[in-house]
């Protein structure tokens, strides 16, 4: 399941501008599939406190949380074509969500808290894909994941650490080769 969404994944932002490298792909693919597997965490969450009889603070303000931004749903379940898109898609990324997540680490109570993780990560991060309509595309192909199983997740971080590998494997490969043909054409 995972290893076709990620090929796909990959496909979209080969297309696009912004993303030129493996590394570029990982990266974007990273900060979505993070957001994604934050709200499936609240969704736990929630449930659990309700399980209990308690209530659930959300981190996330609604207007942030992924069923509204990046997958927002009709009542039957299916995700509602009029999402934001283009340009539109974008820009809420760019200028919207992300310096509202980066500013979760001023605002942590504490370094090992949640909200002070997301603040770290996102202060780090920057969004790279200049298509809304590729954006868009890999939101609904990451949406369709869950990471909500022990064997979903296992699955999820055996095949990133692969992607990870032969990021560092080509680099090797780089580095020793390309020294050495540009020597060989002198």
């Amino acid at each position: 399941m995972f290893e076709q969404t990620f090929k796909n994944i990959d496909d979209t932002l080969w297309k696009d501008a912004g993303c030129s490298s493996e590394l570029d792909y990982i990266e974007q693919t990273s900060w979505v599939l993070f957001l994604k597997y934050l709200d499936d965490f609240e969704k736990d969450k929630a449930t659990a406190a309700e399980l209990a009889g308690k209530t659930y603070a959300s981190i996330i303000d609604p207007k942030f949380q992924w069923i509204k931004w990046a997958a927002p749903k009709l009542k039957n379940g299916k995700i509602d074509h009029n999402a934001l898109t283009g340009d539109d898609l974008v820009d809420f990324v760019n200028i919207k969500l992300f310096p509202y997540l980066k500013k979760f680490k001023i605002n942590a109570e504490k370094a090992n808290t949640i909200e002070y993780k997301v603040g770290e990560i996102f202060s780090e991060l920057k969004n790279k894909i200049q298509s809304g309509y590729n954006l868009r595309e890999v939101i609904n192909l990451v949406d369709e994941l869950r990471f909500r199983t022990h064997k979903e997740k296992h699955e999820m971080s055996h095949l990133y650490e692969a992607k990870i590998k032969n990021i560092d494997i080509e680099h090797h490969i780089s580095a020793f080769f390309l020294p050495y043909l540009s020597h060989q054409s002198n």
